[in-house]
């Protein structure tokens, strides 16, 4: 069996998608250019006067067969209707463009070109025209449960802002070009978070929580890689659901709390420390109070416990001397 795992590697900012990792996406057989196409108010008007032309030239070809002229009202009248007929046909070429939509056209299944020019449009009426939309579009994964790089389960999701930016490609190249970004989004959101851990153990390492803006920047990377067969481009990716799994949720909780109580605890011995020190340098240089070691030591050790306590301190008064 042959092994598919995307491979592993470690840069200066942590472990991430390597240009290698990213899918070869294969070249695209079409290119969008702008279709052939005249202002449809001219074209509506043409026809429509063709097909009152052609009205008006059958119903005088209808009143010289009246009137005994016979093979010249019929050619008037086959003229008319022949007249009428390709001005209908003419007028199917009209097309209305609204803003953020194009026509794809075809001519019998070859590509002729893209109208984007929004408004009434006339091209060959043999033609098709598929509609596709080039607004800006949202789209949210579903909450993912996945592994991170330190195999601890997580949930996540992401939304991704998206905009057809080829038509030629998104309509040729893929077989459903929506469907096609939201598999891939879901794939590159999946490849991320094998790649970095929620939270990194080293100073220098990316993570998922604590390097959002940098993870989702290379998440952005690798899904403009993959959705560019469908000529799409990716505006913004972010990140709207992160965290871990129920399982393992109760007990990550309690790891951060206790990394958070030692910093703190940390904090709080610096700061003694500085403050013991400030205040055994004055009393040294006052001239009237005299410390030997014992009772400097005996000092420092009541001030540590009244600054690192987490409770009040209790005092105690002491009736006989430091050596009794």
């Amino acid at each position: 069996m042959t092994d598919t795992t995307p491979p592993r590697h470690t840069t200066s900012g942590g472990r991430g998608p390597r240009a290698a990792d990213v899918p070869a996406m294969p070249e695209p057989g079409v290119r969008e250019f702008p279709a052939h196409s005249v202002p449809g108010g001219l074209a509506l008007l043409l026809t429509f006067v063709g097909v009152l032309a052609g009205l008006g030239g059958a119903a005088v070809g209808v009143s010289l067969i009246d009137d005994g002229s016979g093979p010249a009202g019929a050619a008037l009248l086959a003229a008319g209707l022949v007249a009428t007929v390709v001005s209908i046909v003419l007028m199917t070429g009209l097309n209305m463009v609204a803003p953020g939509e194009a026509r794809v056209v075809q001519f019998f299944g070859r590509y002729t070109g893209t109208i984007r020019k929004d408004g009434l449009r006339w091209v060959n009426p043999l033609t098709t025209r598929g509609k596709i939309s080039t607004r800006v579009r949202n789209h949210e994964t579903a909450v993912l449960k996945v592994n991170d790089a330190y195999g601890n389960p997580i949930e996540l999701a992401a939304v991704v802002v998206w905009q057809v930016e080829d038509t030629a490609q998104a309509s040729f190249e893929v077989d459903d070009f929506i469907e096609f970004v939201s598999v891939q989004t879901e794939s590159a959101v999946r490849h991320i978070a094998l790649d970095y851990p929620y939270d990194a153990h080293g100073e220098d390492e990316l993570s998922l929580r604590g390097n959002a803006e940098e993870i989702t920047d290379k998440l952005a990377v690798e899904l403009t890689a993959r959705v560019a067969a469908a000529g799409v481009r990716i505006i913004e990716s972010r990140f709207t659901h992160l965290a871990y799994a129920p399982e393992i949720a109760s007990a990550m909780l309690q790891r951060q709390q206790a990394g958070a109580v030692v910093a703190a605890r940390k904090t709080i011995v610096e700061g003694a420390c500085g403050m013991v020190e400030d205040a055994v340098s004055r009393i040294s240089e006052m001239d009237d109070i005299s410390l030997d070691d014992e009772r400097r030591a005996a000092m420092v050790s009541n001030l540590l416990v009244v600054l690192c306590g987490d409770r009040s301190p209790q005092p105690v008064l002491n009736t006989g001397t430091l050596y009794q």
